[in-house]
């Protein structure tokens, strides 16, 4: 029997038998459980802590299952295995037991549990369960002395800054904080309109890529990939009211088409990890799809010049190694190399610019990538984050990049560089409201511009891209209007460049901006023309 960690990642055909083998047999043992519980007790001693295994294996598959599919269904499912050994305390008696080993499975058992309410924005919940975690940490320290505590503890520690890593909270009028949820919602998208004439392209792979030395993470997650992978789901149904059978869905029972695109999240990949799934990816890209590809990662910047200026000549963003990294910095027998190696360069996707392609680079050396060539004229954009940030943003960079938080949530990105903390449900709701209305003109202005390169209206039918471009253009637009931000390293870009008349310094956007700006009441962070006048 294969585990599922052999098992290739990438590639969405090999492993689907496995899987649903894997899966008839752990459903098979569940039901057989439930059916002769009686029996199973009184003659064979079965342990309550065996019968949690079996579901705790299962809303494993279930997650494995979601991280292979995107379907965000499958993540509820999930959720109701882990929910319900909670309830029942199929793991309680494991502490009467002399066995370090079964309280490691409890442990585990809590840290994948956390990292699916996580992505479910349970996290009112997610705070119980860190509170149990670190009762069982200690319980667990304190009877064995073992040798992981300290990856215990570290657990404990990069789960609480998770948490703690949105930098505004949206409170009721009890105080209370309200989880918002920023998956694709049905009417967030501004829809196509009459006339608008776009690609047809379908968003279908998406790429995630986390590499950043100093970013808060959870498990095989930085704050980075976790807000992007959601701002490329939709939000998810609940499966229960679309299938009769309540709890169990088969792998094979899809759910209705509202496919979310593919993802592969890569923490920390070598280059040549990172190669392999980019040509899978690619190899298995269907026709009129999009490959997307998320680079969060620190930068690596160019050693000499030379006198030619190439696609590898500008630096790139980092790709690990797989020898010890010391303080973060890796250290590096500068042996006279002409280019450094442990880096993703622009050339190195040129090859994959054969098919559509959309990057997104969040780096402090996102700009090499603006040395782009299309050399086969298929559809490619490359937003590329600010390569510097004021020092009160800069200071906030642990908690995740200020670029990727407009692109997954651009109303806390907003209220984050106004220097809010907390606003209330209700302006909350307003703003999102108007925001809906700006996107609506954003979109506009992308579709009617005489002189926009094409490459974006061929992205501009897919709902993902399109909210994707949207949100770049009103992050550009709000930091070039933000009296703290005045250089234009501190300006998002892009290959090819956006017609900033048209849209990044349209004069309509920038009243939409002051309009939001006031609604917070931070108008006096921004220029205003119209006052400057006087």
């Amino acid at each position: 029997r294969k585990s599922h960690k052999d098992l290739p990642q990438y590639g969405h055909k090999q492993w689907q038998s496995y899987f649903g083998r894997t899966f008839d047999v752990y459903t098979k043992l569940w039901k057989f459980q439930q059916q002769h519980r009686q029996v199973l007790d009184s003659r064979y001693g079965l342990k309550r802590w065996q019968i949690g295994e079996v579901a705790s294996k299962i809303g494993q598959l279930y997650y494995h299952y979601y991280l292979r599919t995107s379907e965000t269904s499958y993540l509820n499912e999930a959720f109701s295995f882990y929910s319900a050994i909670r309830q029942r305390s199929y793991y309680f008696q494991v502490n009467k037991e002399d066995r370090p080993e079964l309280v490691v499975k409890k442990l585990r058992y809590y840290a994948r549990y956390i990292v699916v309410c996580l992505l479910l924005n349970k996290m009112d919940l997610v705070k119980v369960l860190v509170k149990e975690l670190s009762e069982e940490i200690e319980d667990y320290t304190q009877r064995f002395n073992t040798e992981d505590q300290l990856e215990w503890n570290l657990v404990l520690q990069e789960v609480a800054a998770f948490v703690e890593a949105d930098p505004v909270v949206v409170l009721n009028d009890n105080n209370s904080v309200i989880v918002i949820s920023n998956r694709l919602q049905e009417g967030s998208v501004p829809p196509l309109e009459q006339g608008m004439v776009v690609g047809q392209l379908i968003l279908a792979d998406a790429l995630i890529i986390g590499n950043c030395n100093n970013q808060v993470k959870f498990s095989e997650l930085t704050i980075d990939m976790f807000r992007m992978l959601q701002a490329l789901e939709r939000e998810p149904v609940n499966l229960a009211t679309q299938t009769s059978k309540q709890g169990t869905l088969e792998p094979n029972e899809k759910p209705a088409k509202r496919e979310n695109p593919h993802k592969y999240l890569l923490y920390k990949p070598t280059f040549s990890q990172l190669f392999t799934f980019l040509s899978a990816s690619f190899k298995e890209l269907p026709a009129n799809s999009v490959l997307l590809v998320y680079l969060s990662a620190t930068g690596v910047f160019p050693t000499g010049h030379s006198d030619y200026e190439g696609p590898y000549d500008f630096g790139g963003v980092l790709t690990n190694t797989n020898r010890d990294v010391v303080n973060g910095e890796t250290v590096q027998k500068r042996n006279q190399a002409q280019k450094e190696m442990h880096c993703l360069h622009p050339g190195d996707l040129f090859p994959f610019t054969r098919k559509p392609l959309f990057v997104i680079v969040d780096s402090s050396n996102s700009t090499a990538f603006k040395n782009f060539t299309n050399l086969f004229g298929q559809p490619l954009v490359c937003l590329l984050s600010p390569t510097a940030y004021p020092k009160s943003v800069q200071d906030q960079s642990q908690r995740g990049s200020l670029f990727t938080l407009f692109l997954y949530s651009p109303l806390l990105a907003f209220s984050s560089v106004c220097g809010l903390n907390s606003v209330r449900r209700g302006l909350w709701d307003k703003a999102q409201e108007f925001l809906r209305k700006v996107y609506r003109d954003i979109g506009q202005m992308i579709t009617r511009s005489r002189s926009i390169d094409q490459a974006f209206l061929q992205f501009f039918g897919d709902e993902f891209l399109r909210l994707l471009l949207i949100r770049f253009v009103f992050c550009s637009a709000t930091l070039r209007l933000h009296k703290l931000f005045r250089e234009s390293r501190s300006f998002p870009e892009s290959y090819p460049e956006l017609p900033k008349q048209d849209t990044v310094e349209s004069s309509l956007l920038q009243k939409h901006i002051l309009e939001l700006a006031t609604m917070l009441d931070v108008q006096s962070l921004f220029w205003d023309d119209s006052l400057e006048a006087y």
